[in-house]
C-alpha cells in the first residue's frame, strides 16, 4: 500500500511548491550564508530551493541534485541561471566531484531517504572545513496542517490509510530527532527552529484540487481510491476543515529546520 510518487513538476508545484518557497526563504535568512558562496542543494526536486538561493544569496555557483530523472528535466528547463549545475544522484550517494561547498542544504527530502544518515553524511563530506550543513522537513505530526487533516480524516474512514500518514512513517521529522542526527553525524554547533508560513486557501477546491495531482502520499493515496471513496474522503475533510464565512481556508504550514558545521578537524 505505501508508495512515494514524486515525478510530476507541474503536479507538485500547488501541491507543496507554493509553501515551500515561502520556508525557503525563511530557511536561507536563518542560515544567513555570505554572498558568493559555493552551494550544494541535495534534493532539489523542482528547484524551489534552489531558485531561492539563487535569488537572495548571491551565490557563485550551485550544483543542484536529485535521484528523480523527471524532477531534475523539470527545475534544469525553469532555471537556465549558468551558475546552476543540474544532476540526478542519489544523496547517500553524492559524486566525489562534490566537495568543498560553503553550504550544503535540502528541502523537505530527508525523510524520504531510506537511510538518512548515510545522506547526511555525504552532504557533510561535501561541505568544507567550517561549512554549513542543513536541511528543512515538514511537521507532518502537527503543524503541516493542510496534510493533517488530510490523513486526520483518511484514517477516519479507513485506517489502513494510517501506515502512509507521513506523521506516523518519518519520526525524524522533529528537533529532537534531527538534532541527534546532525551530532551524531559530527556536525558542531547544531541547532533547530521552527519556521511557519501561512498557507490560504481561496476556498476548498482550491485546497482540494491539488490532492488530484498524484504527487507524494496523500495525492497516491488519494488517487488510488475509487470515485466513491474520493467523494467520500472530500465530504468529511469539507466537514472538518476551519472554512471561514466567505469560503476561504486559513492554515499554517510548519517546517523543522537544523543546521550544523563541519568541523574544521575534519579532513
Amino acid at each position: 500500500m505505501r508508495s512515494d510518487p514524486w515525478e510530476m513538476g507541474d503536479a507538485y508545484e500547488p501541491y507543496i511548491g507554493r509553501w515551500s518557497r515561502l520556508v525557503a526563504r525563511e530557511f536561507l535568512a536563518w542560515l544567513s550564508i555570505p554572498s558568493d558562496a559555493r552551494w550544494l542543494d541535495v534534493g532539489c526536486g523542482t528547484g524551489a530551493l534552489t531558485q531561492t538561493i539563487l535569488a537572495t544569496g548571491s551565490p557563485t555557483e550551485i550544483d543542484a541534485v536529485d535521484s528523480s530523472a523527471d524532477y531534475v528535466d523539470f527545475a534544469r528547463d525553469r532555471v537556465t541561471d549558468s551558475r546552476v549545475r543540474f544532476a540526478v544522484a542519489d544523496a547517500r550517494h553524492l559524486p566525489p566531484a562534490l566537495h568543498d561547498v560553503d553550504a550544503t542544504v535540502s528541502g523537505l527530502m530527508l525523510n524520504f531517504v531510506p537511510e538518512p544518515e548515510l545522506a547526511v553524511a555525504e552532504m557533510a563530506r561535501a561541505t568544507r572545513s567550517g561549512g554549513t550543513v542543513a536541511v528543512y522537513l515538514w511537521d507532518y505530526a502537527e503543524g503541516m496542517q493542510l496534510i493533517r487533516y488530510f490523513w486526520d480524516a483518511a484514517v477516519a474512514i479507513d485506517p489502513r490509510a494510517r501506515e502512509l500518514d507521513e506523521g506516523h512513517r518519518f519520526p525524524i521529522c522533529n528537533p529532537v530527532a534531527l538534532e541527534k542526527l546532525f551530532r551524531d553525524t559530527g556536525l558542531r554547533d547544531v541547532e533547530s527552529r521552527a519556521i511557519d508560513v501561512p498557507t490560504r486557501f481561496t476556498d476548498f477546491e482550491d485546497y482540494w484540487r491539488p490532492f488530484l495531482g498524484g504527487q507524494g502520499p496523500a495525492p497516491g493515496y488519494a488517487m488510488r481510491l475509487d470515485d466513491q471513496e474520493r467523494a467520500t474522503l472530500r465530504d468529511h475533510l469539507r466537514a472538518h476543515l476551519p472554512i471561514a464565512p466567505d469560503g476561504s481556508i486559513d492554515l499554517v504550514a510548519r517546517a523543522w529546520a537544523v543546521r550544523g558545521t563541519r568541523p574544521a578537524s575534519d579532513s
